[in-house]
């Protein structure tokens, strides 16, 4: 008996002895762990440079978060004068593509300029507006010439939409898909998408008017079942990832007077409930909401 109160006294003084980073971070833990799944998570604010890192340099499935690097490219090569935001596409069944988005069920002939492309790319994950944007750049290899010249070699377009989808409807499964791990959409570190975001929101990525409309475009953002599920008090621009149920990634920050916070979430290797998987998610960014509300 006295061996269990020991126990529990030095349990409780080393809880005492935690700062309040420390216990942010071991509730988020303590969340991670109630969903089993792979889990990445690099946590930043802005204002006191505080960092929570958990596995952040793990490179991980993106999914449609690759789409963030896409934007990057596309801005850049704007910036160069390669096209404009004003440019005009016009939709061929071609450049159809399955999934998320809504360029699909348009007429053939619909205009949209490349800001709508990029727009519906970001805020509905539009993978014809994806497969569009691609060829507008130069293709993966262009983005990832890109990210190697910032530094963020890790990060790694893959797959096409086009090249995607016919891998998906080979195989025999979508999880079989995902298991063997031949066909990734994109991959990237917590910590490397993070880094983008936190240029993003100091107007240094591409250049401060880019980085402006990019923050613009992200706080349309109308999936909003994971970083923002449970957040009050936050503007919060982000862009989701999905492969349900095995993968669910969003990566984003939470904008309000004084403060802004980079939570960049990645998670992999979940075989449970899809919807478990959004809420642990979303718990997990409420703690971080949260506690900087409270330290503010």
């Amino acid at each position: 008996m006295r061996s269990l109160i020991a126990l529990f006294l030095t349990a409780a003084l080393q809880t005492q002895q935690q700062t309040p980073l420390q216990r942010l971070q071991a509730s988020i833990e303590r969340t991670t762990k109630s969903i089993n799944a792979t889990w990445g998570i690099y946590v930043k604010s802005l204002e006191t440079s505080e960092e929570i890192a958990l596995d952040a340099d793990r490179q991980m499935e993106t999914m449609s978060t690759i789409k963030i690097p896409l934007m990057v490219e596309a801005f850049e090569q704007m910036k160069a004068g390669k096209f404009r935001l004003t440019d005009k596409y016009t939709f061929a069944q071609a450049d159809s593509q399955p999934g998320t988005g809504i360029i699909q069920r348009l007429d053939p002939g619909a205009a949209l300029t490349v800001k709508d492309l990029i727009t519906l790319m970001v805020i509905v994950s539009d993978n014809t507006a994806t497969e569009v944007l691609y060829r507008m750049v130069g293709g993966i290899d262009a983005v990832n010439r890109r990210m190697d010249a910032m530094g963020l070699k890790s990060t790694r377009a893959m797959s096409l939409p086009t090249t995607w989808f016919a891998a998906l409807r080979a195989a025999p499964s979508s999880e079989q898909l995902y298991r063997e791990g031949k066909h990734p959409f994109g991959l990237s570190t917590p910590r490397e998408m993070g880094r983008l975001l936190e240029m993003m929101e100091r107007g240094t990525l591409v250049d401060k008017a880019s980085s402006d409309l990019m923050l613009q475009i992200m706080r349309g953002q109308l999936y909003r079942t994971r970083i923002p599920r449970y957040v009050t008090g936050y503007r919060v621009p982000h862009k989701t990832g999905d492969f349900l149920p095995f993968v669910g990634d969003d990566v984003g920050m939470l904008e309000a007077d004084g403060r802004t916070i980079v939570v960049s979430i990645f998670t992999g290797n979940h075989f449970g409930s899809g919807e478990a998987l959004e809420n642990a998610i979303g718990l997990v960014a409420k703690e971080v909401a949260d506690y900087y509300a409270y330290r503010h």
